[in-house]
């Protein structure tokens, strides 16, 4: 990295310490898979923290969980649209008929946090079970109408996790998790070296310990502390999955919405238990968190190959979620990644040449490449019209991966004798003229010699 660059980003640490007046922050850069850059600012000099010093993670507890749901669901032991009381009858009919996907994209309805006292601040022996985090009147929303932030929700999914593997939620996740990514320093109880958790008073200079409270039932929803060097491994995670753990094409699952932004944050969304935002044209997913005495961001850009976060130890203050993505925007746009060189693709069956070249939904133009020898990516030429890229499937059709034909089948239509006559895509036609005569509707136009 070139000195320039880190003097840019350390200066954003020391801006981001210095107006959120937090005893300490630290920052760190991830670069396709590994840290490249770290730095940290301190109240005391020459004490400043380094990539192996713990902080509260808070939320970002809620990607990890997210991960040993998503592995249960690739192992067939339930599916995103399974009632959660399927595992948890406890939970009563309200509760128990929302679904495991609305809990992990925050639309199920549930409430924001637990009846008082406030849980991140209490014991969790307060709460010995689930009932104890749901209360009386648990569901605000009708599900799946709206995006609304439930701890309590991810308090079931650690449960429904302890149900079906039969061992503590955390027990699972560092055996299945953390242990295969090497997170050693990522646990469910402070470890030394570890920061000390500060309040720092609004209007005076002043600044008081925070007590440390392991939240029981509560804590899948924010419990876990870690280090920089543990979380660049888990941005990296974020941004490529690990074929032990989680493979790329569910992390990248993940990462897709599946929560609408709300009016307030019309840059902001939500995936499967994966955070979204929208910066300086970018598209970042990873997640905030805060608990008292803490606060902490993350955020990858898989476009960029990048990764940053923030981590400080002060109940408010700094905009941390800002710092990680200044930091991610610092080193992407001051040191732009080198694209893959170009290189011929595997040999390519025949057929998909074939089908390579312009096609024609009536009289819209689109071009269909063929693309790591047997995707096919459809654009239209003008730049204005619906695109995708599809995958082969086994019977030889092809399955829109985005936009409007997301999920949607493209199939080659054959003549009797062999030759292409029209792609069909969810009943689209494109023909290689604009209204071919010879092919269904759109087709079927008299031809344009008789005008």
């Amino acid at each position: 990295m070139l000195p320039s660059t880190r003097r840019a980003l350390l200066h954003r640490v020391a801006v981001g310490q210095a107006r959120g007046r937090t005893p300490s922050l630290v920052g760190a850069v991830v670069r396709d898979g590994r840290l490249v850059w770290s730095g940290s600012r301190s109240m005391i000099e020459g004490h400043a923290p380094d990539t192996d010093t713990q902080y509260r993670i808070g939320s970002l507890t809620k990607t990890f969980v997210a991960v040993l749901v998503m592995r249960l669901r690739d192992e067939g032991l339930l599916a995103l649209t399974d009632p959660v009381g399927r595992q948890l009858p406890e939970l009563g009919a309200e509760a128990g008929a929302l679904t495991v996907g609305q809990l992990l994209a925050h639309t199920s309805g549930l409430a924001s946090e637990t009846p008082g006292p406030w849980w991140e601040r209490t014991p969790g022996e307060l709460r010995p079970e689930l009932a104890d985090v749901l209360g009386s009147d648990p569901v605000k929303h009708p599900a799946g109408s709206r995006h609304h932030y439930s701890n309590p929700g991810f308090a079931l999914l650690g449960a429904l996790v302890e149900r079906l593997r039969g061992v503590p939620w955390g027990e699972a996740l560092r055996t299945e998790v953390l242990d295969p990514l090497g997170m050693r320093r990522t646990t469910l109880l402070p470890q030394a070296p570890a920061a000390g958790g500060f309040a720092v008073h609004p209007w005076a200079d002043v600044m008081t310990p925070e007590a440390v409270q392991e939240t029981g039932r509560m804590a899948p929803a924010g419990q876990l502390w870690s280090t920089a060097a543990d979380l660049a491994r888990w941005a990296a995670f974020l941004a490529s999955g690990h074929e032990g753990v989680l493979a790329p094409a569910t992390v990248e699952e993940m990462r897709r919405p599946a929560a609408p932004p709300e009016a307030t944050d019309p840059d902001g969304g939500y995936g499967l238990g994966v955070q979204l935002t929208r910066r300086g044209g970018r598209s970042l997913a990873g997640h905030t968190g805060s608990m008292p005495g803490f606060l902490a961001a993350l955020w990858v850009s898989v476009e960029d190959g990048v990764g940053a976060l923030a981590l400080a130890n002060c109940t408010s203050g700094p905009a941390v979620g800002a710092v990680a993505a200044d930091l991610l925007a610092i080193t992407a746009d001051a040191e732009p990644g080198f694209p893959r060189p170009w290189r011929p693709a595997d040999p390519v069956d025949p057929a998909l040449l074939d089908l390579a070249g312009p096609w024609y939904w009536g009289t819209s133009g689109f071009a269909l490449r063929v693309r790591s020898g047997s995707e096919l990516q459809l654009a239209p030429l003008a730049g204005q019209g619906r695109g995708s890229r599809f995958h082969v499937e086994h019977d030889g059709t092809w399955t829109g991966r985005e936009g409007y034909f997301a999920g949607e089948t493209l199939r080659a239509v054959r003549r009797p004798d062999g030759t292409l006559s029209h792609l069909d895509l969810g009943s689209f036609v494109f023909t290689r003229a604009p209204y071919d005569p010879s092919a269904p509707v759109p087709g079927g136009f008299p031809g344009w010699s008789d005008r």
